[in-house]
């Protein structure tokens, strides 16, 4: 039996993020075989994956980047089971290396991602290799990219929600202005980036709801229709990102306030990831 030494162990958990007993015992069962020891470890998450498959992983971190000029932001959520791994230092690190692949090598898809080479394997796989180590199950559940002049990333403390901006131009103050709409898209959870953004059925369910309560207040039947329309221009301006009431400043809205700062200064479009929503 070859001998197994502390430097091969420490290498195969650098490699693996594998415990180090864990590591040892794969080395053992391999017989020294750096790959097959791999191997080893890889069927361990898979086995663990397919017993968790039904587990809920409602926890996790999202996490926001873009690229060094700003050009181009991706998002993901990787989820776990409890906030105690959510929070543990190499579960961050292990998302934050997803999110670099993302930024480097722009898949389209979520799927797309998952067969990006990761290490050797793919992301998939490593996600299943993870499941093993951590004892948890571990999935990428979101991944949303932003393509613009000017892209902001936003990542709320505690990292549970993010935010990508894309402005239409560069501005000297794209940096400022970006980042106050895209604190203004998490905290503010719009339903669109215009009311043409807003699903039909939505609008619908709304204006049933105006004629509802119009009705219920003593309306009369004939005014119920033009109520409900001014009821529904009211949710739009309360529930899309251009027509909201701007955070830091009430009096405007968020259209007015990028106007104001530069003419024609707009969002392109945004996206918005939180854990559960």
């Amino acid at each position: 039996m070859s001998k197994i030494t502390a430097a091969d162990v420490n290498k195969l958990r650098q490699q693996t993020g594998a415990g180090m007993m864990d590591c040892k015992k794969a080395l053992v069962e391999a017989n020294g075989d750096f790959e097959a020891a791999i191997d080893i470890l890889r069927k361990k998450g898979q086995k663990i994956a397919a017993k968790r498959a039904d587990r809920d992983a409602t926890e996790g971190v999202v996490l926001a980047k873009t690229t060094d000029d700003a050009s181009y932001g991706a998002l993901i959520s990787l989820n776990c089971e409890t906030d105690f791994v959510a929070k543990n230092d190499s579960f961050v690190d292990f998302a934050q290396r997803l999110l670099d692949i993302a930024i480097t090598e722009r898949p389209a898809t979520l799927e797309e991602f998952k067969a990006l080479s990761f290490d050797n394997t793919t992301v998939g796989e490593k996600l299943i290799e993870q499941t093993g180590v951590i004892g948890e199950k571990i999935d990428l559940t979101a991944y949303e990219i932003v393509d613009a002049p000017f892209v902001s990333a936003y990542i709320h403390a505690g990292n549970k929600l993010a935010t990508l901006v894309g402005l239409n131009e560069k501005v000297d103050n794209a940096a400022e202005l970006g980042k106050d709409v895209a604190m203004q898209a998490a905290a503010m959870s719009p339903l669109g980036l215009t009311k043409e953004d807003v699903p039909q059925e939505v609008i619908d369910r709304e204006l049933e709801v105006g004629k509802d309560l119009a009705r219920q207040e003593g309306k009369p039947e004939e005014m119920l229709e033009k109520i409900a329309e001014g009821r529904l221009n009211k949710f739009f301006k309360e529930n899309t990102l251009l027509n909201q009431q701007f955070i830091k400043d009430s009096k405007l809205s968020v259209s007015q306030y990028l106007n104001g700062a530069s003419k024609g200064l707009t969002v392109t479009s945004y996206k918005r990831v939180g854990l559960g929503v």
